[in-house]
């Protein structure tokens, strides 16, 4: 098969639409985001990188903790707002009519509509070039119980999330396999 080398880029795809907030002064604010991943098991870690440009940057770094709030599908249009307006000048729970919910280890609030938030506080900042690396220790897990199995994991089919591959979003599909699939069938 013939390959055709490209300039460097962000080719990594597709990656999760996150909504991140943050507070300051009574004043919560949200950011969508795609840069975003797991960076440690234990403890737990996450990272988000951030424009230093943006209002959300500097909330980040004077406040040092935020959470990670994971839309399913449904929240599409407000995810997507959250990334074209500035927090300076929106209040962007207003403008789409998003709850903000008290978090339990963090001042930032949780977006309620979201089935899943990652409340962390930032232990180190590392600057990239034209996004700033957010490393955030979680602190809490909170989950509604709708989008839980009977085992008590989240289904990622009852959350259905958002990956952004491009400058689209996309709907994740069906479950292909569970983690340890192709050693099991070995025996």
């Amino acid at each position: 098969m013939a390959k055709k080398v490209l300039q460097a880029a962000t080719a990594l795809f597709p990656v999760p639409i996150v909504m991140v907030t943050t507070i300051e002064d009574g004043r919560p604010n949200i950011i969508t985001l795609a840069w975003v991943g797991t960076v440690c098991s234990n403890p737990p870690m996450l990272s988000i990188s951030v424009r230093p440009a943006t209002y959300s940057h500097g909330l980040l770094t004077r406040t040092r903790e935020f959470v990670v709030n994971i839309p399913g599908a449904g929240l599409l249009k407000e995810m997507d707002m959250c990334g074209m307006v500035s927090g300076r000048d929106t209040d962007k729970f207003a403008l789409t009519g998003l709850t903000a919910m008290p978090a339990s280890q963090v001042q930032a609030p949780l977006i309620a509509e979201c089935p899943v938030n990652i409340e962390c506080r930032v232990k180190e900042i590392i600057h990239l070039g034209l996004h700033d690396l957010f490393i955030g220790e979680i602190l809490a897990v909170q989950v509604d119980d709708a989008v839980l199995d009977e085992k008590g994991r989240v289904d990622a089919a009852k959350v259905a999330p958002v990956a952004f591959a491009g400058s689209s979003y996309w709907a994740v599909g069906e479950c292909l396999g569970d983690m340890g699939f192709s050693r099991r069938s070995q025996v």
